[in-house]
């Protein structure tokens, strides 16, 4: 659909880990507004973080699991409506190797799920958004990307490279 306002879209730049074991997935069911919501372990990237050290931060912050990324499911861009907030949301595949049990879970977070498909699908009223089913739903499609497939540069980086072409 063509912006008709004459606006520039600013999405919200996130991540999202797409956790399975033996055929389940690993969610956390938070407290948004009062009301409980089911999502990947996800979040916003913070400045001076990449996309893979921000999974990895959100994912220990809401479920007290060490993730290991292995590959990217997809990029999402999504939003509620006109004049909504716009999401971009980085998904990627990968394994959880260590637990700390007594670390304390992120504001908001009540617990961490692990749920199928179908057990998923049955409470899409209580899903974040749109994206958490459709990461799923790539990710079963056997949907992998390289981890590292969206490159970051740094500012320094790009001058360097700039003065040995020159």
């Amino acid at each position: 659909m063509p912006n008709t306002q004459g606006t520039v879209v600013r999405p919200e730049l996130t991540v999202a880990a797409v956790i399975e074991r033996d055929g389940r997935f690993m969610f956390v069911e938070e407290r948004i507004r009062g009301r409980l919501q089911i999502n990947q372990p996800a979040g916003h990237v913070e400045p001076g973080e990449t996309l893979l050290q921000a999974v990895c931060r959100e994912t220990l912050e809401e479920t007290a699991w060490t993730f290991l990324p292995g590959s990217m499911v997809g990029v999402y861009l999504w939003s509620r409506g006109p004049g909504q907030r716009t999401f971009l949301r980085v998904a990627f595949a990968g394994t959880c190797d260590q637990h700390d049990e007594h670390r304390k879970l992120d504001t908001g977070v009540e617990r961490v799920l692990w749920l199928s498909r179908d057990e998923l699908l049955a409470r899409t009223h209580q899903l974040r958004s749109p994206m958490v089913l459709r990461a799923v739903d790539d990710y079963l499609a056997g949907i992998r990307l390289p981890a590292d497939l969206i490159r970051e540069i740094e500012p320094a980086q790009l001058l360097k490279r700039a003065a040995l072409i020159a």
